[in-house]
């Protein structure tokens, strides 16, 4: 694909102004909606095909997403489109003062293969509610989505309003050279460095949705039954590979043995008694990555699970012990099926261990203390998270998603995508008269009273 033509035909088609009303953007995301529906089988098998996802585990987490964050786009982005009137103060009398939501222009949205059709679609609905023309780049490692991706966008729009570009790693860098309006980049900290590396001899802003080592703490007062099932549920989501999922579980040592064999219990209730043998348990994303997360597991004691199935790329949902924040699998972020269990005696040494490190995607905490739920609020910063569950916060349209510091950059999902994609302009309109002549020179002692008396 000649790339610079492309982004010729798109700034065209954004500068004649077909994206800026209300309506066609609105229409526009219906026709992503009816494109999506009506390719929802194919895609739902593409899933199956790259992660080894179920139907169910695809739709709750991936399809039905996207149909509920276009429908909340369409519902509001009339209001959120008009010009805000803000106060005017004194000095800018007579006047008025309106901030107006524009549209960026042309953005790149780099997708990853870990959620690789919610990852690619969500965005999408947050820059074309925006009012903006886009090129997605979905990720080479799930290509079955990729292709059934490109259908559904080549269906519901022409390229030089939304356009699919497929290739590997070069397909990025070359992409991430041209001058767009935004990127918006998911995946990891290392690609997303150098993303911004390149954002940056354009002046290109960037949004990055990273990761990182996402903690779960425990404490005495828990209801052991239910943080079992919601952090197995939320670890285990797309094997483990998620980029909120609790990446360690740090529990109160008076608890740590009872939570642990209601863990055990509830992966035999969720998976069975193989489920490596499990059809609804997805793979692993391809051999490189499997080969990483066996090599993780040398060196821990395995508290449950351990099996994998190199054939089939699977690891049974696996909880760790003997592992403290010096050993390797602490080292970096796991996106597996593997879970480090770490006792702590007091909370103050469970948020130290937190702190310890960077500033996480998400953060957990399990405790009926609103004590701790405080402390546990306003001790750690991370990107988002739950309090006595796990993952459920991204399914709030009300709630921005993104990380802090090394976890990422800026944040969608609801309003916060479409602000995200969105500059907000702002504009004081003057009246004629009167013109007051008090900022003029000359500045006497006279004017400079009344100065400091107007600007109080």
């Amino acid at each position: 694909m000649d790339l610079q033509a492309l982004a010729s035909r798109q700034q065209a088609y954004f500068d004649a102004g077909h994206t800026r009303p209300a309506a066609f953007r609105r229409a526009q995301l219906q026709k992503l909606t009816d494109a999506l529906r009506a390719h929802e089988p194919a895609l739902v098998r593409a899933l199956a095909e790259d992660l080894g996802k179920s139907p169910s585990e695809s739709y709750l987490s991936e399809v039905g997403m996207i149909y509920a964050e276009a429908r909340e786009m369409q519902r509001h982005l009339g209001k959120w489109a008009r010009p805000q009137r803000v106060p005017t103060p004194l000095a800018n009398f007579p006047g008025k003062g309106r901030i107006y939501p524009e549209p960026y222009g042309r953005c790149l949205i780099l997708a990853p293969w870990n959620y690789p059709a919610l990852l690619s679609l969500q965005p999408l609905v947050g820059a074309l509610a925006a009012g903006n023309c886009a090129v997605l780049k979905p990720s080479e490692y799930a290509p079955h989505t990729a292709r059934v991706l490109e259908d559904i966008l080549t269906q519901a729009f022409a390229p030089e309003y939304v356009a699919v570009v497929q290739g590997g790693p070069e397909v990025s860098q070359a992409l991430c050279q041209h001058p767009f309006d935004l990127i918006f980049y998911t995946g990891g900290g290392q690609v997303g460095r150098k993303v911004m590396a390149a954002a940056a001899q354009h002046l290109t802003p960037v949004i990055l949705e990273l990761g990182g080592k996402s903690p779960c703490i425990v404490d005495q007062t828990a209801d052991l039954a239910l943080a079992a099932r919601r952090i197995v549920w939320g670890k285990f989501l797309n094997a483990g590979q998620t980029c909120v999922a609790p990446d360690y579980l740090l529990v109160h040592q008076d608890v740590c043995q009872p939570l642990l064999e209601r863990m055990r219990e509830t992966i035999a209730a969720f998976y069975g008694p193989e489920p490596l043998q499990n059809p609804d348990y997805p793979k692993i994303i391809s051999p490189r990555h499997f080969e990483r997360l066996t090599g993780l597991l040398a060196g821990c004691r395995v508290l449950a699970g351990g099996k994998t199935d190199p054939d089939a790329c699977k690891i049974a949902p696996t909880l760790l012990g003997d592992v403290d924040m010096d050993s390797p699998i602490m080292q970096e972020e796991i996106f597996g099926p593997l879970l480090p269990v770490l006792p702590y005696a007091g909370l103050d040494e469970a948020f130290a261990q937190v702190r310890s490190g960077p500033k996480p995607l998400a953060a957990y905490c399990f405790t009926r203390d609103r004590h701790t739920q405080q402390r546990f609020l306003h001790t750690l910063s991370f990107g988002g998270g739950c309090i006595n569950d796990t993952v459920m916060h991204l399914a709030s349209p009300a709630l921005p998603f993104g990380g802090v510091g090394e976890s990422g950059m800026g944040a969608y999902h609801g309003q916060a995508s479409f602000e995200a994609f969105t500059h907000r302009k702002g504009v004081l309109k003057k009246g004629l008269w009167p013109d007051i002549p008090l900022r003029y020179p000359p500045y006497t002692k006279r004017k400079q009273d009344m100065i400091r008396k107007v600007m109080k």
